[in-house]
């Protein structure tokens, strides 16, 4: 391996994923470890994490000196080895990139991770949201590529978001720039976690779409047979990508629901439109692997509802480019320029 590689983590609910990503952005070597069932404790993350890095450091020093037999750890000091880790957090992170505020999933509450960290690992760590990791890698190696104004959207059981100005993440001034999914779209329509009612991520999300979906299936209705059969054959019942499978496979009910998301999401990128006037949309996240399923129908909702429509010009709405490993490659590149 030439040159010191960085290291992203991507923490989610349920697992913690990382990578050694050289400064091309592409993966050396991934790992992934599931966080024990029903714990949300900071402390059992904070190991989980500790011991992913400690492995992929083992494996960057196998890529310099090749395997040693019944060594566990390595003999090289860290900085040696890779420049900097990432974190990319599913939370609010103070604008220093020192802190996750809040992680409702994982009950961080002003959780000083860089510092815990840092003091563990000896290596210089910088901590981000989520969604601004994914937006980095798309905008620096995926399908961003080249467009100055990025706004990135991922649509998982919400919606996470993040703007790239200039080569720039626009983080805001507390750091909390990006949260587009709790934008208000419909004054007193359904709860959202945050609080509040009506927000974007209830209509344009995973959790939006399962939600009408079951709908559907609760009037036993003759056009839901498909998606009802479906949720009676999986033990955990109904889900997101059940209902793509189901849409991809020619159900005009499952391919219905998955317009409607996408009509909603054309919505709100054209508010988001109004506001910041980007060049382009990358949208990643489970939900986006519907497709054209769902991009054709947000394109359409987007020209439909942009302010000034017919007399400007049109940001491109495209599917990201890099799937599952946006997190951890834009966590360790992120990471990379920061030290710079």
């Amino acid at each position: 391996m030439t040159g010191r590689s960085a290291i992203g983590i991507d923490i989610g609910g349920t697992k913690v994923s990382g990578a050694l990503v050289r400064d091309d952005g592409s993966i050396r070597h991934r790992l992934q470890r599931v966080t024990p069932h029903r714990t949300t404790s900071p402390d059992v993350v904070l190991a989980t994490i500790v011991g992913l890095v400690r492995d992929l450091l083992v494996a960057a020093e196998q890529d310099q000196h090749g395997p040693s037999p019944g060594r566990s750890g390595t003999s090289t000091r860290p900085d040696a080895l890779v420049s900097a880790i990432g974190i990319g957090a599913a939370g609010w992170v103070s604008s220093d990139r020192a802190t996750v505020v809040f992680a409702p999933h994982l009950s961080w509450r002003h959780e000083p991770l860089q510092e815990r960290l840092a003091a563990i690992l000896e290596l210089p760590v910088f901590v981000d949201n989520d969604a601004n990791a994914a937006g980095w890698a798309e905008w620096r190696f995926g399908a961003g590529r080249g467009e100055p104004n990025l706004v990135m959207i991922t649509l998982g059981t919400g919606i996470g978001g993040s703007l790239v100005v200039d080569g720039r993440i626009q983080r805001g001034r507390f750091g909390l720039a990006g949260e587009f999914g709790h934008m208000q779209v419909v004054p007193g329509g359904h709860r959202c976690a945050c609080g509040n009612r009506g927000c974007w991520e209830q209509y344009a999300s995973g959790r939006a779409l399962i939600r009408e979906a079951r709908a559907i299936i609760d009037t036993r209705s003759p056009v839901a047979r498909e998606l009802s059969a479906l949720a009676a054959a999986e033990p955990g019942g109904l889900s997101g990508p059940m209902i793509t499978q189901a849409a991809r496979g020619g159900d005009r009910t499952a391919t219905e629901l998955i317009g409607e998301i996408g009509q909603w999401l054309g919505v709100g990128l054209a508010n988001i439109a109004a506001a910041v006037d980007p060049g382009g949309f990358v949208i990643g996240g489970g939900v986006s692997a519907a497709g054209e399923l769902l991009l054709g129908p947000a394109r359409e909702s987007y020209r439909r509802c942009l302010p000034g429509r017919g007399y400007r010009d049109e940001a491109f709405i495209s599917a990201a480019e890099l799937g599952n490993d946006a997190g951890v490659i834009g966590a360790a590149d992120l990471a990379r320029s920061a030290l710079r």
